[in-house]
């Protein structure tokens, strides 16, 4: 990738009153950030040049990709960042595409010069959370996509990986029904939502006008469901993250055995919701998990009561389910715990018909207030040394 900066005028530019340089205006779009691969556009040599005469600046800025969805909001940036620098009256854009040699560096640059591999190796800082179930219609993804927004709001950098391929909702929950991921070369970028990074098989299947799925179904066997998960974690390009979520699909097949090959570090969440039969359910997902050497580190009991307007809870599945299924769990060596129980929500229902997350529009309403604190949780769990390598050898 080239790192030529230089004027794309070579007449110097000389002003009677602010001098702006081109330095000077390089430093303002450095602040300028990709919307999509979230870097600074400069560290990314998307500026080909920079010249300033006679008040105008003019800025050769080079998009990854034909069709960039993200082209109007960098070049509106670049032009707000330009015309921001003391002595700058205009900007002229001149917006062109990468060639296939720059996206190659590009990318090359974005994997550290690393051969294409998982992102998400035993020695990675990322912290990993497998959120499982044992059966569905308990809310896990709904949990899941709250819980990654609400981790975002913290300042922490988040993604999702959707790996319910054949009930994949997580898009619809966060509000992107019908987004596509875009490529450059063979890395994909995922895309935003509430400042989290989302990838879902649903992004690949063909969508309608309403950017609703088309009336397709997914319909796999184990190694192809066994590649999309690990190209998921292969060609995605989710940069330094500090929390990844993982949305399993419900119960214990290949997925939940492909994660556990793929990713033995991740740290297994089981939600189940206060009924003593669904508890049961849930806990062969989080044996399963244990068997390929994950550890599970808490239950969440979802629908846990309908707060009343006299302050009394109505308990319409139950209680109790998800102190047993954590207690059956724990061990000498692991107990686990539950880490939230969170009430029944109509709010958070209709949050997620709507694509709008609860700990965002109703931050105050308790099941809300019972996803932060869950996720306030997670922040600060310390990240494991088993697996890692520490970067030391001994003589």
């Amino acid at each position: 990738m080239s790192d030529d900066t230089r004027p794309l005028n070579s007449t110097p530019s000389t002003h009677s009153t602010i001098s702006a340089t081109e330095a000077t205006v390089l430093s303002a779009l450095g602040r300028v950030i990709d919307p999509e691969i979230r870097k600074p556009i400069v560290e990314l040599d998307m500026i080909g040049g920079v010249s300033v005469q006679g008040g105008t600046a003019s800025i050769a800025l080079k998009l990854t990709i034909v069709g960039c969805p993200a082209a109007d909001t960098i070049e509106r940036d670049v032009r707000e960042a330009a015309a921001s620098v003391p002595g700058v009256s205009a900007v002229d854009v001149d917006v062109t595409i990468m060639t296939r040699a720059e996206r190659d560096a590009l990318t090359d640059k974005l994997r550290g010069g690393r051969a294409k591999t998982m992102q998400f190796g035993p020695d990675s800082l990322t912290r990993i959370y497998a959120v499982t179930s044992g059966k569905g219609g308990v809310g896990k993804s709904t949990l899941t996509a709250n819980l990654g927004v609400a981790l975002a709001a913290r300042g922490l950098r988040v993604g999702i990986v959707d790996a319910d391929v054949f009930g994949f909702s997580i898009p619809g929950i966060l509000g992107i029904a019908g987004a596509k991921p875009t490529q450059v070369n063979e890395m994909i970028l995922p895309p935003l939502a509430h400042d989290v990074k989302v990838i879902s098989i649903g992004m690949f299947v063909p969508s309608t006008s309403s950017g609703q799925a088309a009336d397709r179904v997914v319909s796999w066997r184990g190694p192809m469901l066994h590649r999309t998960i690990q190209q998921f974690l292969t060609d995605v390009y989710f940069g330094d993250l500090d929390i990844l979520l993982l949305d399993l699909p419900p119960g214990t097949g290949d997925i939940a055995i492909s994660i556990g090959q793929l990713l033995p570090q991740a740290e297994i969440i089981v939600v189940t919701t206060p009924q003593p039969a669904a508890a049961e359910v849930a806990e062969r997902s989080a044996l399963v998990a244990r068997q390929t050497g994950q550890k599970v580190i808490g239950v969440v009991e979802n629908m846990a009561g309908l707060p009343q307007a006299d302050g009394s809870i109505l308990d319409i599945f139950g209680s109790g389910g998800g102190a047993d299924a954590a207690a059956r769990l724990s061990t000498p060596e692991e107990p686990v715990t539950v880490l939230a129980s969170i009430p029944l929500s109509i709010a958070l229902r209709e949050g997620g018909d709507t694509g709008r997350p609860i700990v965002l529009t109703h931050p105050d309403e308790p099941a809300a207030r019972a996803i932060t604190e869950l996720a306030a949780q997670l922040a600060v769990r310390a990240r494991g040394l088993a697996g890692r390598k520490l970067g030391f050898t001994v003589n």
